[in-house]
C-alpha cells in the first residue's frame, strides 16, 4: 500500500510540472488581462473581453442586445499582429422560445494596446446551420478600458 501511495504521489507531482504556472503578467503580451469593451454600433454597446496567454479569448454581454436569442457568450482566439493584434471570436445563437439553432456568428477583430486602453475595429458575418452567410456583415468601433483591482 505505501508502495502504491509513493507511486501516485509521483505521478501527480510529474503531471503538475507539465503545467506552465502563471507568471503575474511579467513577459506577458499586453492584451492580457480582463477589459471593459465600447462597441457603440453593436445591438448592446457593452461588453467584457478577457485575453488569456494561451492566445484565447472569452468575450460576455448581457441577453439584452437581442431578446429574441441567446447570444451572451463568444470564445476564440487572438495572436500579435505587427504592433497590435487580431483575432476572431465565435458565438452560436439559439431562438429563446424553441431552444433552436438560429445562427453561428465570427466576429474578426484588430487591437491597438496603449497602456490600459485599446482601440480597434470588429467586423461580424453571420451563418444559417448549412454554413450559408445571413445578411451582410456588421462593423463597429471597439474602445476598451483594462480591469485593475
Amino acid at each position: 500500500m505505501r508502495n502504491a501511495l509513493r507511486v501516485f504521489g509521483l505521478g501527480a507531482l510529474s503531471l503538475t510540472g507539465c503545467h506552465q504556472a502563471p507568471n503575474d503578467g511579467i513577459d506577458s503580451p499586453v492584451i492580457v488581462g480582463a477589459w471593459i469593451v465600447r462597441a457603440p454600433e453593436a445591438p448592446f454597446p457593452l461588453h467584457m473581453f478577457v485575453f488569456h496567454s494561451d492566445r484565447t479569448v472569452q468575450q460576455s454581454n448581457p441577453d439584452a442586445g437581442d431578446p429574441n436569442t441567446s447570444d451572451s457568450n463568444l470564445m476564440g482566439a487572438w495572436l500579435p499582429d505587427g504592433d497590435g493584434f487580431k483575432g476572431k471570436l465565435v458565438e452560436i445563437t439559439a431562438d429563446r422560445t424553441t431552444h433552436q439553432f438560429v445562427s453561428r456568428g465570427e466576429i474578426s477583430f484588430a487591437l491597438k494596446v496603449s497602456g490600459n486602453a485599446f482601440s480597434g475595429t470588429a467586423s461580424a458575418v453571420f451563418y444559417d446551420a448549412n454554413g450559408q452567410q445571413l445578411g451582410g456583415s456588421l462593423r463597429t468601433r471597439l474602445e476598451g478600458e483594462r480591469v485593475s483591482p
